[in-house]
């Protein structure tokens, strides 16, 4: 991650994806999972809702940030967000095993890096040891 900033941020639209599984809020809930845990992240909750009569909206949160997830099984379409914190975390790992687990046959990527504090001067703390409040 870019050293002057507290986040790096992947929204990502998959296309092509396969129906039955943007349905199935099992495969949905393990993927997100093990994409959190391939960025390299803790995971520290999550929460997954099936809708009727079809799609998936969920949510891992991580001590680094979150992943977010909505399909569109009809569409064969997902919207992910990939939004992570710290030098060791890499979305591009849960990224890259979301495409393969979602069957995309093309996506899109914007990134993002969150938290651009001036001035910059070298490696951002994620957890600096004391915060000095008035």
């Amino acid at each position: 991650m870019s050293g002057g900033a507290l986040g790096h941020q992947l929204m990502v639209e998959y296309y092509g994806c396969s129906p039955e599984r943007l349905n199935d809020v099992d495969h949905i809930r393990r993927t997100m999972l093990d994409a959190a845990k391939a960025t390299g992240a803790t995971v520290v909750g999550e929460i997954f809702h099936e809708f009727n009569p079809h799609g998936v909206s969920g949510v891992v949160v991580i001590a680094e940030s979150h992943l977010a997830i909505h399909t569109w099984p009809e569409y064969g379409y997902a919207a992910v967000d990939l939004f992570t914190c710290g030098n060791e975390i890499n979305p591009y790992r849960g990224f890259d095993l979301l495409r393969a687990e979602l069957n995309a046959d093309r996506f899109e990527v914007r990134e993002f890096y969150r938290g651009r504090l001036e001035p910059l001067i070298g490696m951002l703390l994620h957890k600096p040891a004391a915060v000095e409040t008035k």
